[in-house]
């Protein structure tokens, strides 16, 4: 398994052209698959994200208490033949790093985690920000081998369906960095 680091354009365009819309992340969800949403409510990605997930008739939302809930039931649900998603803030991944490790990247499994980017200023890398956490969460999915996406801009999104799809037809785990708050619709 190759780690991969997609970065958004070295030149972001325009705020307006360059916002984000969950309505393009849902539709890319559901392409690849994706049945189950699990989530600890956050505030990176709610509006544009969870509360739209949340009234989808496609999408099954499972509300957890803590991040590394979401692990154990996701890689039960690949087992029932169901394709699921966690919904975390970069906070929550690194609460849940031990259950990553153990069950994601150990045992191989399609764990596929989209990570919102808290604090991230839009069109910036997370390794340059001024925030520990963000800085660290690159390199940490480097150490597990664990293929990532930074997802800044609506060019960005078709990169979704293809990784989630990969992380199940290879079994690994995957992480798609949602940099900015995508807005709905």
């Amino acid at each position: 398994m190759n780690t991969k680091i997609t970065e958004p354009g070295a030149n972001p365009p325009a705020a307006a052209a360059a916002a984000l819309k969950g309505a393009s992340i849902i539709a890319a969800i559901k392409q690849a698959g994706i049945t189950h949403v699990l989530s600890v409510p956050d505030l990176h990605t709610s509006r544009g994200l969870l509360f739209p997930i949340a009234d989808d008739a496609d999408l099954r939302l499972i509300r957890v208490c803590k991040e590394d809930e979401c692990i154990g039931i996701s890689a039960g649900l690949s087992y029932g033949d169901k394709r699921a998603l966690v919904l975390i803030q970069y906070t929550g991944f690194l609460y849940a790093m031990n259950a990553i490790r153990a069950v994601a990247v150990e045992h191989k499994m399609p764990i596929c985690l989209m990570i919102g980017l808290l604090g991230n200023k839009p069109g910036e890398s997370p390794s340059g920000s001024k925030r520990a956490g963000l800085r660290v969460l690159q390199p940490i999915l480097d150490l597990f081998g664990i293929p990532q996406d930074l997802i800044d801009t609506e060019a960005d999104v078709p990169r979704i369906a293809p990784a989630i799809r990969d992380a199940y037809e290879n079994r690994h785990p995957t992480a798609i960095l949602i940099g900015r708050r995508p807005v709905y619709p």
